[in-house]
């Protein structure tokens, strides 16, 4: 069988291990860096984050990282956004020119304000960066591991995502494959901050309207920050723009819609976190994402919203007094 390895060991790596690992042709090699985690999950076969699901025979779990990615085909880094650079740099001197390098994450880097492919190039120096490719879309782990049909889109040079593509792919894991990376991941990273002003609209007991207003102007704030990044716009009509940002506006399962929900019904950020076990990616993503908007003279006002309730300590009624009382003009 095939070598898969994939880097942490967390609900979506976990996922995905399982995604791999029911296509009975690879061999996959988890890694968790704290060596008392990796034994429990090796010898209980279940992680406490997808409770009920059992981890096959075909998955490995190590703490151990020396030649972890020998012969390995590919290696897919699911790792908060925020934890990739020093999680890369440890595995950096096995990386090979046959191994195709994956990245899960989403968000942007706050201090660099980099894509998470960029930050991954910038730790490798350049090395092998054309195997960099990206899996994102409307993917919430739990229903992946429970093995209900998703789709997701694999972004990268065509040649290295087809691979992935093919590595994936199944009868309950559909992928596609899109060449402008940069509108994959902008899609992943911002629909975080979208989805959080739409749980602090959900903790306000607001209603349907207000999520389609948020999911709609979303994906306009959305375009406009991509297309000045470099993103071709039609990407955010597919999968990892709008597709994702609907599951994660709308969805039980999604940490960042719950942190927004908690703020608006009046919890602290600080107190929300601590009561989670997981992250919400578009805690970060949040500030990141304003800080480069702000550089590029990108309008973004349900991100500036969301990022003056989590930074400033705005009052989410005031925010969105903000939002509606904005100066009137055309749709498009």
């Amino acid at each position: 069988m095939e070598k898969i390895v994939v880097v942490g060991c967390g609900s979506w790596g976990t996922a995905l291990a399982l995604t791999l690992a029911r296509k009975k042709c690879y061999e996959i090699h988890m890694w968790e860096h704290k060596k008392e985690v990796a034994e429990e999950l090796q010898r209980t076969r279940e992680n406490k984050l997808l409770k009920g699901v059992t981890l096959p025979e075909n998955i490995y779990i190590t703490s151990d990282k020396e030649n972890l990615l020998k012969d390995a085909k590919a290696v897919i880094f699911s790792i908060p956004s925020q934890a990739l650079r020093s999680v890369v740099s440890v595995f950096a001197d096995q990386l090979r020119s046959d191994l195709v390098i994956v990245n899960t994450g989403k968000g942007l880097e706050i201090s660099s304000e980099m894509r998470l492919s960029e930050v991954i190039k910038d730790e490798i120096l350049g090395k092998y960066h054309k195997n960099i490719v990206v899996l994102s879309g409307p993917t919430h782990a739990e229903e992946v591991a429970n093995d209900l049909p998703t789709t997701i889109v694999a972004s990268g040079q065509l040649e290295k995502a087809k691979i992935i593509q093919e590595i994936f792919n199944s009868q309950k894991f559909r992928v596609y494959v899109n060449e402008d990376m940069i509108g994959v991941e902008l899609g992943g990273a911002v629909k975080n901050c979208i989805a959080l002003g739409a749980g602090i609209a959900d903790g306000l007991k607001f209603g349907d309207n207000t999520k389609a207003a948020l999911i709609t102007r979303g994906i306009r704030e959305m375009i406009r920050f991509g297309e000045a990044c470099g993103a071709n716009p039609k990407t955010f009509n597919g999968l990892s723009g709008i597709g994702d940002l609907i599951v994660t506006c709308a969805s039980k399962h999604s940490r960042n819609r719950h942190v927004g929900e908690k703020l608006g019904q009046g919890k602290t950020l600080k107190e929300i976190l601590e009561e989670m076990e997981m992250v919400a990616e578009g805690v970060p993503t949040v500030k990141a994402v304003h800080k480069k908007a702000e550089k590029l003279n990108v309008s973004m006002p349900i991100t500036e919203a969301v990022y003056k309730i989590l930074y400033e300590d705005k009052k989410a009624t005031e925010m969105v007094e903000y939002l509606m009382s904005r100066e009137l003009k055309e749709e498009f």
